[in-house]
C-alpha cells in the first residue's frame, strides 16, 4: 500500500534521523531528506519537519539552503535551528546567546492541536547557543521554558502560525529526555499533517529482508561479528534473507574486548545456528602495535578501524572470499557521530566509519541493513527475528571496545592557564552546597548544540544528594567554559594534587581496566540493576593523585534507549560501597569518581 509520508530535512543536527524514527514509532512513514533537494523533491509528503543543525542561525550560516521547503502548501515543523530559520523567515528575530543545556519546563499557553493530551507543563530537553526572541506578525507564542528553579524564563520556546502552518520548538522532542515528545511528533504527523497511521516494524522487516536480497544479488556477505547487539542482529537479518552458505562471520579479538568476551561470543553465535560459518582470530598483537604510538582519541579510533579491515582483508583472502561484500551492523549514531552528512560536525569518527570503510563504500563493497536504526529499533528488530532476550539486551560496547575507554596522555598538563582561571569559580559553585571541586587536567571528547568538544571534567567531592549534584554539574556547564564533565569523587578526602602521567596502550593497562570493568558489571548483576542501567562504561586515566597510584577509574552508568542523548544513571550506596572496596583494591589505582554527566554535552564513551 501507499503509506502517507513526513519529509525530515537534514540539516546535519545529531538527531536528524532521530525524528525519522520518532515518526516512524506514530506508525506514518518517514524519509529524509537535504536543505539543497529541489521543490519536486518533496512532493507526495503530506508534512515537513526540519531538523537542528550545528550552524548558527543567528551569524546566517547555511543560510543558501532552499527556502522553497517553506513555501510549499503543507505544514512545516522546526526544531533548534529548523525552528529558529522558521522564526526568521517570517519576520522574527534571532540572538545568539540565552543557551540552554538539558532538562526544561515547557510551560504551554494554550489549547493546541500539538499539545493534545499533554499536560500545562512539560518536561523537554533543549540543547542550544542562539534562541529566539521575537516572532513575526503571523505567529503566536505557544509556550515558554525554564531550566531550572529559579532560572530565567526562556521565551518563544513554542511558536506557531495556524494560518501558515507554520511551527517551531526550540527544543528537541525526538529525544527521549523530552518525556511526551512522541506525542508532539505524533500529533504533528497525524492531527496537523493528516496522515495514516500504517508504517509498522513488521513492515520494515519485511521490505530490509528484499533490499538486501536486491543488494547482494548472488553474492555473499562477510560480516564482522563483535557479539553486539548490532552485529547480532544483522547477522540474523542477513540470515534471514540470504539463506544458509551465504553469510560468512568472523570475530577479531583486538585485544581490548572485556574479561573473557571472546569466548563468550563464539558460544553464543553456535547458540543461534549460525556457528557452521563462523571464523574466529586472534589479532590483538596487530592491534596493540597499531595504537602503540597514538594519544589522541582520533587517531586511536582511525588506527582501529583500519586495523579491523586489514585483519578482515588478510582473514578474506586466507578463506577465498575476496569477492564478498562487507557486512556490517553500522546504526545511525555512528554515522552521524562521525560527521556522515554533509553538515554533521565530526563529534567521533566510529571504527565503521574510517576513510578505508567510507572508501569501499563508495565502491559498492558494504551493505549495512541497520543503518538508519537506532539501538531501541535493534532490538526490536531482534526480537521479530527471535534473538534471545538475554543476547539483545546486552549493555552496548564500543566497536573500539576498551581501545576508548583506557585513556593515553604525553605527561604534559593540557590547557594549564585556562585551569588556573577557572579553578575558583568552580570551587565558588560547590561551596555553596558544601562540596569541594576543582577541574582535572586531563580531557573527553562531547558534544555542545551539535558540535564536538574536548574539555576538562570538574571533580565535585563531598557529600550530596543526587538531585544537588545534578543541578551543580548543570549549573557548572551553564556557567563555567572549557569543561564538557563532572565527576563525583567516591573517596573520603578531596584531592590535593593531580598529576598526568605519561601511559599509552599496553597490555598491562588494558588488564587492569578488563578486571575494573568486570567488577563493575559483576556489581549491578548482583545489586540487580544490570537491566535498569543502559550502558556503564568504566574508564581509566592515566592521572596519579596525591602522588599514589597511576589510574583514575571513573565508572559511568547511564540511562538512554537511542544512544543520541543520556543521563547519568542513580546507584544505590551499597553498590557504590562495593565498588570502593575492590576497585580501589587494586594496585595501581590512584581514585575512584562517578561520571555525573549527562549527554549533551559529555558524550556516553569519554573518546
Amino acid at each position: 500500500m501507499q503509506h502517507d509520508k513526513i519529509a525530515v530535512v537534514d540539516f546535519g543536527g545529531q538527531y536528524a534521523h532521530l525524528i525519522a524514527t520518532k515518526v516512524r514509532r506514530a506508525h506514518v512513514l518517514a524519509e529524509i531528506r537535504q536543505p539543497e533537494d529541489p521543490d519536486e523533491a518533496f512532493a507526495g509528503f503530506k508534512g515537513v519537519i526540519l531538523s537542528g543543525s550545528p550552524s548558527l542561525a543567528s551569524f546566517g550560516e547555511d543560510a543558501d539552503w532552499n527556502k522553497g521547503i517553506l513555501d510549499l502548501d503543507v505544514p512545516v515543523l522546526g526544531f533548534c535551528f529548523g525552528h529558529q530559520e522558521i522564526a526568521k523567515h517570517y519576520g522574527g528575530t534571532v540572538v545568539h546567546g540565552k543557551q540552554e543545556w538539558g532538562h526544561a519546563d515547557l510551560h504551554i499557553l494554550q489549547d493546541h492541536p500539538l499539545f493534545a493530551g499533554l499536560d500545562k507543563v512539560e518536561q523537554v530537553w533543549m540543547s542550544h547557543f542562539d534562541s529566539v526572541t521575537a516572532v513575526g506578525p503571523d505567529f503566536t507564542e505557544l509556550g515558554w521554558s525554564v531550566l531550572g528553579e529559579g532560572a530565567e524564563p526562556h521565551r518563544y520556546a513554542a511558536i506557531g502560525s495556524d494560518r501558515l502552518r507554520r511551527y517551531g520548538f526550540q527544543f528537541h522532542p525526538e529525544v527521549d529526555d523530552t518525556l511526551h515528545g512522541d506525542a508532539m511528533i505524533a500529533n504533528f504527523a497525524r492531527k496537523i499533517c493528516g496522515c495514516r497511521p500504517t508504517w509498522t516494524m513488521e513492515k520494515f522487516v519485511d521490505e530490509e529482508v528484499q533490499r538486501i536480497r536486491d543488494r547482494v544479488g548472488d553474492r555473499s556477505v562477510f560480516l564482522l561479528a563483535s557479539g553486539g547487539v548490532d552485529s547480532t542482529v544483522a547477522a540474523k537479518l542477513f540470515a534471514e534473507a540470504l539463506g544458509p552458505g551465504r553469510l560468512k562471520l568472523l570475530h577479531v579479538d583486538n585485544g581490548l574486548m572485556r574479561k573473557d568476551e571472546s569466548r563468550a561470543v563464539c558460544a553464543m553465535f553456535a547458540d543461534l545456528g549460525l556457528g557452521d560459518d563462523f571464523h574466529f582470530v586472534d589479532a590483538s598483537d596487530a592491534f596493540l602495535a597499531a595504537l602503540e604510538d597514538k594519544i589522541e582519541p582520533e587517531a586511536k579510533r582511525r588506527a582501529i578501524g583500519d586495523t579491523f579491515i586489514a585483519v578482515f582483508e588478510g582473514e578474506a583472502r586466507r578463506l577465498g572470499l575476496q569477492d564478498h561484500l562487507l557486512g556490517q551492523g553500522t546504526i545511525y549514531p555512528d554515522t552521524i557521530e562521525t560527521g556522515g552528512t554533509k553538515r554533521a560536525d565530526t563529534i567521533k569518527t566510529h571504527h565503521n566509519r574510517v576513510p578505508i570503510i567510507e572508501e569501499m563504500i563508495a565502491a559498492g563493497k558494504v551493505v549495512e541493513p541497520l543503518a538508519d536504526l537506532y539501538k531501541v529499533e535493534v532490538r526490536e528488530l531482534g526480537a521479530k527475528l527471535g534473538i534471545p532476550h538475554e543476547m539483545i539486551w546486552r549493555h552496548p560496547f564500543p566497536g573500539p571496545g576498551l581501545g576508548v575507554r583506557l585513556l593515553c596522555a604525553d605527561g604534559h598538563v593540557p590547557d594549564a592557564d585556562l585551569l588556573a582561571r577557572i579553578a575558583p569559580a568552580v570551587d565558588a559553585i560547590a561551596a555553596e552546597a558544601g562540596l569541594r571541586a576543582a577541574p582535572l587536567p586531563i580531557r573527553s571528547v562531547g558534544v555542545k548544540a551539535d558540535l564536538r568538544s574536548y574539555e576538562h571534567p570538574v571533580l565535585f567531592h563531598g557529600q550530596a544528594d543526587w538531585a544537588t549534584l545534578k543541578q551543580l554539574a548543570g549549573r557548572v556547564f551553564k556557567t563555567v567554559g572549557g569543561l564538557n564533565r563532572a565527576l563525583w569523587n567516591l573517596t573520603d578526602t578531596m584531592p590535593r594534587s593531580f598529576l598526568p602521567l605519561a601511559a599509552g596502550m599496553t597490555r598491562d593497562r588494558l588488564e587492569l581496566l578488563r578486571e575494573c570493568d568486570h567488577i563493575v558489571m559483576e556489581a549491578l548483576r548482583r545489586h540487580g540493576l544490570y537491566d535498569q542501567v543502559w550502558q556503564c562504561p568504566t574508564v581509566l586515566v592515566p592521572l596519579e593523585i596525591d602522588g599514589q597510584g597511576r589510574e583514575l577509574c571513573i565508572v559511568r552508568p547511564i540511562r538512554s534507549e537511542r544512544a543520541m542523548t543520556a543521563t547519568a544513571a542513580e546507584l544505590p550506596p551499597a553498590l557504590l560501597a562495593d565498588l570502593r572496596r575492590d576497585i580501589l583494591a587494586l594496585p595501581g589505582i590512584s581514585g575512584l569518581t562517578y561520571d555525573l554527566t549527562s549527554k549533551p554535552p559529555g558524550t556516553i564513551e569519554w573518546e
